[in-house]
């Protein structure tokens, strides 16, 4: 008698076991750690909180970037992020001047009670900021404004970051590109000296 294999369909009261999925582990970099404090960076924030007319979106994002950090003794006294922080606290509005606060307070804290731990400071080299210094000259003289001016050093420093801190193709094509916009299309110009168009934005828009 010939035999016959019968298979029957799985009981829905009893599912097969799903195997758990392995945990997520997420990698911290370096940079990441709040005791490693890159010095562009902490110059990057100070300057779009001191940059006159900033929308507040800017001001809110600059100060939580820095919440992330405690900068040293050396780098509060070389930058002078800690007063801009602190004027910040007098800000108009409520949630800006609150947040400066918090910040505040809690570097106060740490270099108080840590004053002796040191940190972990990054910076450019030599041949970096003078190749950035010259980016700067050329978009004040773009912007027909004074050299060294917190404009044009906000719109270099926003270029310098979304180029991943590197004096690369990407940088100098960036910068050209920021440059012939300022000096040759007068509305656009006008709208970056007067705040229309945020720094953020134009930069991003002549990303190469």
């Amino acid at each position: 008698m010939d035999r016959f294999v019968v298979r029957r369909a799985r009981c829905p009261e009893s599912p097969r076991r799903a195997r758990p999925a392995p945990p997520a582990y997420r990698q911290a970099t370096l940079e990441s750690l709040k005791a490693v404090v890159v010095v562009e960076d902490i110059k990057r924030w100070k300057s779009m909180l001191e940059l006159p007319g900033q929308p507040k979106e800017n001001l809110i994002e600059a100060l939580e970037e820095l919440k992330k950090k405690i900068p040293s003794k050396e780098v509060l006294l070389s930058t002078k992020i800690g007063h801009t922080v602190n004027k910040m606290r007098k800000h108009s509005d409520h949630d800006v001047a609150s947040l400066a606060k918090d910040i505040y307070m809690e570097w106060r804290t740490f270099i108080k009670d840590h004053s002796n731990k040191p940190s972990i400071e990054v910076r450019s080299d030599p041949k970096t900021e003078a190749f950035r210094k010259n980016a700067r000259k050329l978009l004040c003289e773009a912007l027909d404004l004074e050299i060294d001016h917190p404009l044009a050093e906000n719109i270099e420093r926003e270029a310098f970051h979304l180029s991943s801190r590197l004096i690369s193709a990407p940088y100098r094509r960036t910068v050209r590109a920021l440059v012939f916009s300022l000096k040759h299309k007068p509305e656009i110009r006008a709208e970056v000296k007067t705040g229309t168009l945020t720094v953020p934005a134009f930069v991003q828009s002549h990303k190469k």
